[in-house]
């Protein structure tokens, strides 16, 4: 009995680890693209307003996300720097697991609404990858393995939010 206890633990912190690995690699994705989005100017209201439109021509996401990016394209000078927060946001709080499952759950909904908005203008599993990954940290409570919500959790043990 003991030992099927033990195997089942193990087991456990196997898929802590795992889960932890994705956590950490899906924040380097964001704080990755936040850099690469930055370098080509894509949080100016230029290149944001751009991109968006780009979008709305060439996607075949649903008509009310193309209305709704439009309100965002032509309040580009709050919406450029609004993403561009929310993407390095999403990377650090990642990275460190703090946070986790509220912050994969918005990085879910927020990669679910670009894979719908970048539909017809790029690979499919470019971002359905991700949006899975998300899904599974929030499911998961992937910051509770070396991460600072690890120490939260200690603290406050009934907390959801980590």
């Amino acid at each position: 009995m003991s030992s099927s206890l033990h195997d089942v633990e193990t087991r456990r912190g196997h898929a802590q680890c795992a889960l932890t690995l994705l956590r950490v690699g899906l924040g380097c994705l964001f704080i990755y693209v936040f850099f690469e989005n930055l370098r080509k100017g894509l949080y100016s209201p230029g290149g944001y307003s751009g991109l968006i439109n780009y979008y709305i021509t060439k996607g075949q996401g649903p008509q009310l996300l193309k209305s709704i990016m439009a309100v965002m394209a032509n309040h580009a000078t709050v919406a450029g720097p609004m993403q561009c927060v929310t993407e390095i946001s999403f990377g650090v709080l990642l990275f460190i697991g703090l946070l986790t499952r509220p912050v994969a759950l918005a990085a879910f909904f927020f990669l679910t609404t670009l894979w719908l908005a970048e539909s017809g203008t790029a690979w499919t599993w470019e971002l359905l990858m991700p949006m899975l990954v998300a899904l599974a940290l929030m499911i998961g409570a992937a910051g509770r393995k070396w991460g600072v919500d690890a120490a939260l959790a200690k603290r406050y043990p009934r907390s959801i939010l980590w």
